[in-house]
């Protein structure tokens, strides 16, 4: 896979020139986001300063990132029974970045919890190299890099640069999504997989992946390609890539269900935590109990950002959007707004639902480079003060 990887032979260069090409190409997407995220650091640790706050904890040592840290050093088991009865097992979090957390502070000087902001600000630039390489494809080089930025602008950008699974989710879902858009099925199975290890919505990436190759298969048969010939070249590559889309993510779920003794032992481990899937309602009650009580104004708001997340869902689905992106967008979407629990991390649930932003993107690359670079630089320094105001207060979930 060109964009990727290449396996060198002895002799030869690691970084082929395919490689260096698309690179020098996603030079302008990379510093775009860099520069955004970087305003946004800038911020915090002014923020933090003026708080008698320490932005590297803010960033290592709360939250998820505590609890990544602990399976990187202690590994699972271990479980905290709260007053109210909650029962919060290790379990919850998939086993990738504590991996990577582990294995990268064993051969440098890095702390686990510094490892884990280490892997999520490289893996943070990989995926905007992805949704740049998906922008460019689609769009053009300009909308490649306004998807860039607007991605690191998001509101909670700023949980990009800390110690938890986002980035590493979106950079592993963005560029296997982007295989299955390019035809490398094998490579969009192995991303996929790795993406299943991460977060459980890794399910979004291995819908992607179905879905897109059962529609080629079927469109193909209606072509007339008979089905002995599905089973040749490039279809074989297709079938390899479906089979291991879901091992990852299936590995961890019936792992957990040993280890519990269930096979609902991940989804009991979740509702531990409160989490889990109804369909909306509990999403539904509690924007209704918003809107009829003291924080109307809140639950407005929290309703008009629900619809224009729908709308933008939508609008890209009639102007085509093409189907990997359509499946795996929709499904981010659909888990994030149907899942029940804490409702203040859903904003950041659908971080990775990077195809909500193309028509965006696609717009701001048809308006003059003043104008649309205003609207980002805008977006940026609104994104940078909510991430420092957010972080020094409640923070994420």
């Amino acid at each position: 896979m060109n964009d990727l990887a290449s396996t060198a032979a002895p002799g030869r260069t690691l970084c082929p020139p395919a490689v260096r090409a698309a690179l020098r190409r996603a030079a302008p997407g990379l510093a775009a986001y860099a520069a955004v995220r970087l305003l946004g650091l800038a911020v915090l640790m002014v923020w933090s300063a003026a708080d008698g706050k320490d932005w590297h904890t803010l960033l290592t040592a709360r939250w998820d990132s505590l609890w990544y840290t602990g399976i990187a050093e202690q590994g699972y088991g271990h479980t905290v029974h709260l007053a109210n009865g909650a029962v919060h097992s290790n379990l919850a979090f998939f086993p990738l970045l504590p991996w990577l957390e582990r294995g990268l502070s064993a051969i440098t000087p890095l702390s686990a919890a510094d490892a884990g902001m280490a892997v999520a600000w490289l893996t943070s630039l990989a995926a905007a190299w992805a949704l740049y390489a998906t922008g460019e494809r689609l769009h053009g080089p300009r909308a490649g890099v306004a998807l860039a930025a607007l991605w690191a602008a998001l509101p909670v950008g700023i949980v990009q640069s800390m110690a938890y699974s986002e980035s590493l989710f979106t950079a592993l879902a963005a560029w296997g999504v982007y295989c299955v858009l390019t035809g490398r099925w094998v490579w969009a199975g192995v991303l996929a997989s790795l993406a299943g290890l991460t977060r459980p919505v890794g399910a979004a990436v291995v819908a992607a992946v179905w879905v897109t190759a059962a529609v080629t298969v079927v469109n193909e048969r209606a072509g007339g390609v008979r089905f002995r010939a599905l089973l040749r070249g490039r279809h074989r590559r297709m079938l390899l890539g479906v089979l291991l889309a879901p091992l990852g993510w299936c590995g961890y779920f019936l792992w957990v269900a040993a280890r519990r003794g269930s096979l609902t032992g991940y989804l009991d481990v979740q509702s531990g935590w409160g989490n889990g899937f109804d369909g909306g309602i509990a999403f539904g009650h509690f924007i209704g109990r918003q809107l009829t009580g003291p924080a109307f104004a809140a639950g407005l708001g929290l309703l008009i950002g629900v619809a224009l997340v729908v709308w933008l869902y939508l609008h890209g689905v009639r102007r085509g959007q093409p189907l990997p992106l359509a499946v795996y967008g929709g499904t981010v979407l659909l888990l994030a707004l149907t899942a029940r629990g804490y409702f203040g991390s859903k904003p950041r649930l659908m971080m990775p639902a990077f195809p909500l932003l193309l028509p965006l993107a696609a717009g701001l690359a048809r308006w003059r480079p003043a104008r649309s670079w205003l609207v980002i630089g805008l977006m940026a320094a609104g994104s940078a003060v909510y991430g420092a105001f957010w972080l020094n207060g409640s923070g994420p979930p």
